[in-house]
């Protein structure tokens, strides 16, 4: 038997009014979702602690089967990973994005989805202004980027800044947690206001804001956390592993795990994503690996920005650019192949944000008898036959341990 997990990134939401109050998975015209929904099993898993922050980095690594509260270790040090930059002991590392503030207060999280080759120009700009044998800024992906700090402490109270769009800055500032840590909490809030000086004249900003573009005029972490402890698919479950995303703390995650990174290009992380490059790659990887985790972050952007239609459109591609091709394939493949869909987590539209709340899946087993659940949203899979389940249970059900 091989395995994927079709990982629909935000893809759970609320009712919304204006679809009538149903939600983009229900509004949304997804047949052959829906169609394998028919033949598979459902449930609700809880993919966040109530007592954790409903991050991405979290989520994805429930429901991978990790315990969360051993092996979490912050954002930062997963997209470490993938970005190969070796974090070393007494290293703090953190997730640094650059944002767009306006009138003080955060416009958004991405700075208008800036471009990787312009990131790329900011980050060099700022290492070069502020970077010392004590901090260090790697460029990343778009907005998200990294940022080490030698003897850092990680007792620092950070706020994601897609948590609080229309936020004054200054009130979501870091803090210290205990008076160890008031030196790492007051570096990065410096940082912080510095990299504003640095960033708001660079050409790159001028040129955006020319084009009407959103200036990427600030940096911002969270997140912090050192080398995490985490053991290998191969030690938890004997399995081999392949991971397809466009982001690097999925990457990161993958590489801990022990997972192939496969890049396909023009994969973007927005709606406009290789769907059909990501849905291939997965197939072929199939055939070299027992599990795959195929990653698509289009839903959950569109969630942030709180873009109802376009959030709608991002399922209505998974459906007919990514769901249809794999069943097709797989189907006519020489061995079984159990196939997942699922959220990490929701990101409500009208929230803007992620939330704690269990979201939905289905499990498909070739032959196995399904539970009647013939539509995937978030009201249909409580009539599941797994129920609400949490911890490690979704990923023993996947494989049947």
């Amino acid at each position: 038997m091989k395995y994927i997990i079709i990982l629909a990134d935000g893809c759970a939401d609320e009712p919304i009014e204006r679809l009538g109050f149903k939600t983009p998975l229900m509004a949304a015209h997804i047949p052959h979702i829906d169609a394998l929904c028919a033949k598979s099993r459902c449930g609700q898993l809880v993919t966040v602690p109530a007592d954790m922050p409903p991050g991405s980095e979290i989520a994805n690594l429930s429901v991978l089967g990790y315990n969360v509260k051993e092996v979490f270790e912050g954002r930062g040090v997963l997209e470490a990973a993938s970005m190969g930059v070796e974090i070393k002991f007494g290293e703090l590392a953190m997730r640094c994005n650059l944002i767009c503030i306006e009138n003080g207060k955060i416009k958004n999280h991405s700075a208008g989805h800036i471009t990787t080759e312009e990131a790329g120009l900011l980050i060099e700009a700022l290492n070069k202004e502020l970077s010392s044998e004590i901090v260090k800024f790697y460029p990343g992906v778009s907005y998200r980027h990294l940022m080490v700090v030698k003897n850092g402490d990680k007792n620092i109270a950070c706020t994601p800044p897609h948590d609080v769009p229309g936020t004054p800055f200054a009130d979501v500032m870091v803090k210290a947690k205990n008076e160890s840590a008031q030196k790492t909490a007051d570096l990065l809030n410096e940082l912080i206001l510095k990299s504003q000086k640095i960033l708001e004249n660079h050409p790159v900003n001028i040129a955006r804001k020319n084009a009407g573009k959103d200036p990427a005029n600030s940096i911002w972490m969270w997140s912090p956390g050192y080398k995490p402890k985490m053991k290998t698919y191969k030690e938890l479950f004997g399995k081999t592993g392949a991971i397809i995303s466009a982001v690097d703390l999925l990457y990161g995650i993958g590489a801990y795990a022990g997972f192939k990174a496969i890049h396909v290009e023009g994969s973007t992380g927005l709606y406009n994503t290789n769907y059909e490059g990501k849905a291939k790659a997965a197939v072929e990887a199939l055939k070299e690996v027992d599990f795959v985790y195929l990653h698509i972050e289009a839903s959950d952007e569109a969630g942030h920005e709180g873009n109802v239609e376009l959030k709608t459109k991002t399922l209505e591609y998974l459906d007919q650019r990514v769901v249809k091709y794999i069943v097709e394939k797989t189907t006519a493949m020489n061995e079984d192949v159990a196939i997942a869909i699922l959220p990490d987590h929701p990101t409500p539209c009208e929230k803007r944000t992620h939330t704690h709340d269990a979201i939905p899946f289905m499990i498909y087993h070739p032959g196995e008898i399904p539970d009647g659940v013939l539509e995937y949203n978030e009201e249909s899979v409580k009539k599941g036959f797994y129920g609400k389940i949490e911890g490690d249970a979704f990923i023993k059900a996947l494989f049947r341990i």
